[in-house]
């Protein structure tokens, strides 16, 4: 049996586990817990590894900086067409139009606290500070608090100098990190021995926290969401694959079910990482050099779904206090995500401080994200999953144009 179907067992299993023992299947998160623990354990060496080896191994540093500045900018293209297509999605549907005194009150009630902290900790942060935030004063600082943005500036920097040195002084330190970037891929195969189980756990917790119910709150936002979400991976993400990758959208996608599958079932795009690159080079014949390179970035600064995410959210806030927003107020959403999402990987939940940034910059109240708290988790969960397909295509398109092996 391959993995990603013992991954959707865990899943499913996980959904009727949490369903039945309803509080009791709190009891199971602590496999849950291990699981995000083992593979979070690895990130850090490789993305280290994988950044300076990739780097460092193309040698050319013209080489390294066309594909630095195509990964950039799809990955900041497709961030503004993911926002535009949310923003548009609810200016048409309207989802905070139709919202009652009595549900909003009440979910004002419920998440205020939540709401208050997200602001405190938005607080005087803006874009500019975010894009500082990059550089670190102490590498080693950004290894163990796993700062990902410092450490991928970090080891960019490393992989550069190398190129500058002569083959016979970096010959030593370039094998002992590629032993240890193979190492750390050995030890991710084993750790996804382990997935089935993790992701069994994981979602157990999810269902017994919030129910099904959760599925249904707030349904006309989340729907606007979740459609904007699957329209970016239809319309651009298929139109990348086909006309950039040079490869047929469909089977991208069904290669891609095992790292959707985690996406989803972790949140998070760091997590997914070291599958996403084992993905791209076994499945799509991404080079090592290509996928050690972009994959990495990508996770960190690749946010499409939250961005796409956060349009939607400023929009449904905006229309709950009836205010109107100007197509001045609009563009300001999507260049304030766009600019956000290179610096916002830094901050402790990204997404929702970056939406007040966003708030605050366009004059919406930002105590308005306690309305959209109850269903984050859900569409968290989703817009992971449309981040690392991001990631995916991206690394396709530069080992297309690069012709990299």
């Amino acid at each position: 049996m391959k993995l990603y179907t013992k991954i959707f067992i865990g899943l499913v299993a996980g959904i009727v586990f949490g369903l039945i023992a309803g509080e009791y299947a709190l009891y199971v998160e602590f496999l849950g817990t291990i699981f995000i623990r083992l593979i979070t354990m690895v990130v850090v060496p490789l993305v280290m590894a994988s950044l300076i080896l990739g780097t460092a191994s193309l040698g050319n540093i013209k080489q390294l900086g066309r594909i630095g500045l195509k990964t950039f900018l799809y990955y900041t293209i497709t961030t503004a067409i993911a926002i535009s297509i949310g923003l548009t999605l609810a200016n048409i549907l309207k989802p905070g139009a139709g919202i009652d005194d009595t549900a909003k009150k009440a979910l004002m009630e419920n998440y205020e606290g939540v709401a208050k902290e997200k602001v405190m900790s938005a607080k005087d942060t803006s874009v500019v500070d975010m894009l500082v935030r990059i550089i670190p004063t102490n590498p080693f600082a950004s290894m163990a608090s796993n700062d990902m943005l410092g450490l991928i500036f970090f080891s960019l920097s490393l992989g550069v100098a190398l190129t500058y040195l002569p083959p016979e002084k970096t010959r030593g330190f370039i094998n002992g990190i590629q032993t240890l970037n193979d190492a750390v891929v050995e030890l991710v195969h084993l750790v996804m021995k382990f997935a089935p189980i993790g992701v069994f756990g994981l979602m157990s917790v999810v269902v017994a926290k919030f129910g099904v119910d959760i599925l249904y709150t707030l349904i006309q936002y989340s729907l606007v969401v979740f459609i904007g979400l699957a329209l970016h991976i239809i319309i651009t993400y298929s139109a990348s694959v086909k006309f950039l990758g040079k490869r047929n959208p469909i089977s991208f996608l069904k290669d891609m079910r095992e790292v959707m599958i985690l996406a989803f079932s972790t949140s998070s795009s760091n997590a997914t990482l070291p599958v996403n690159m084992d993905n791209c080079t076994e499945k799509f014949g991404v080079s090592p050099k290509i996928s050690s390179f972009v994959l990495p970035l990508g996770a960190t600064i690749n946010m499409d779904g939250t961005a796409l995410y956060q349009g939607v959210a400023a929009v449904f806030i905006a229309q709950v206090y009836g205010i109107d927003l100007t197509l001045t107020d609009q563009l300001m959403i999507i260049l304030t995500a766009t600019m956000a999402s290179v610096g916002a990987a830094g901050i402790p939940g990204a997404g929702l401080i970056t939406l007040t940034v966003i708030l605050q910059t366009i004059g919406i109240p930002v105590e308005g994200i306690a309305l959209i708290l109850g269903v984050d988790r859900i569409l968290d969960m989703c817009r992971t999953v449309v981040n690392v397909t991001g990631d995916a295509s991206c690394a396709l398109f530069v080992s297309e144009s690069e012709k990299v092996k």
